[in-house]
């Protein structure tokens, strides 16, 4: 045999065998070749750690991260994630998520509360190599946030709570993502919300296009205030619908799988509606 054919194909054996062993396998995530990242956001498991919350995200066979403000560290790292946290601590963080092979793309909701403070925000994302920043800001601030997503080219993404809380509407979202003026500036679609606020995941997506640069993923048991979440396509958010819609803007970004219910042992319930999400994307058109 060709000794550097022989090299090759030893390589490419030894890649296949850790790809297997981390589940990192391409065709385990088929979401990727339409540019989108299916991870989670640590809120999902505020009982718990940061430092916990990426095991559960890897058991999950998800592997990218949204972090947020408040939650303990844990892993032997002292202090809470917060973008106040010292170079050193942030270091410890990037370690803490390299070793779990996870990467962080993420942070929210959060806001600042002045100008200095705000540009702290983006010299954390920066520095933590976070490509979207989730918040519900003042409308007073959205000219300084499009400036400062110009200044340092990271995205910085509206998220809707329920009505009857100031961003519950897609019009007023869009609004502010007009005074932002930043091509930076766009929407971080919570469908789950939507839904709680008697809205249509899809109409309202239809009203975002273009405009979508992250979204948070869930799924109802049914259309009022009081829902909790369900896997994925088993509840009222047309979750086939949603992708579909997805899909057909040709979105490319972060998904964040959501499920604030069952709080101690929702890992499993994320799993299940990650591998449905998979399931899904198969039977795209």
């Amino acid at each position: 045999m060709n000794y550097k054919k022989h090299v090759r194909r030893g390589l490419m054996a030894l890649m296949a065998i850790v790809f297997t062993a981390s589940g990192l396998k391409a065709q385990d995530r088929p979401e990727e070749k339409l540019g989108w990242k299916l991870g989670a956001q640590a809120y999902s498991f505020n009982r718990f750690t940061f430092a916990e919350a990426l095991a559960k995200i890897d058991s999950c066979k998800l592997k990218y991260v949204e972090a947020y403000p408040g939650q303990t560290i844990g892993g032997g790292i002292e202090g809470k994630m917060d973008f106040t946290m010292s170079p050193d601590k942030r270091a410890e963080v990037l370690q803490l998520l390299k070793d779990k092979g996870l990467t962080l793309v993420a942070f929210g909701v959060v806001n600042a509360n002045s100008a200095e403070e705000w540009r702290q925000l983006f010299e954390f994302a920066k520095a933590m190599g976070i490509k979207n920043i989730n918040t519900e800001p003042k409308q007073e601030d959205l000219p300084l946030i499009g400036k400062l997503a110009n200044e340092f080219k990271i995205k910085v993404s509206i998220h809707n709570h329920p009505n009857p809380t100031h961003y519950w509407s897609p019009e007023i979202v869009l609004n502010a993502i007009q005074l932002a003026n930043s091509k930076y500036v766009g929407a971080c679609a919570d469908i789950g919300h939507w839904v709680r606020s008697g809205l249509d995941p899809i109409e309202c997506l239809q009203k975002y296009k273009g405009h979508i640069n992250h979204l948070h993923f869930k799924d109802l048991n049914e259309k009022s205030r009081d829902a909790h979440d369900v896997h994925w396509g088993t509840g009222v958010g047309n979750i086939k619908g949603v992708m579909q819609e997805l899909k057909k803007q040709k979105f490319k970004g972060m998904l964040s799988a959501e499920y604030e219910y069952n709080w101690l042992a929702n890992s499993a319930d994320i799993a299940v509606s990650a591998e449905n999400f998979r399931t899904f994307v198969k039977e795209l058109k």
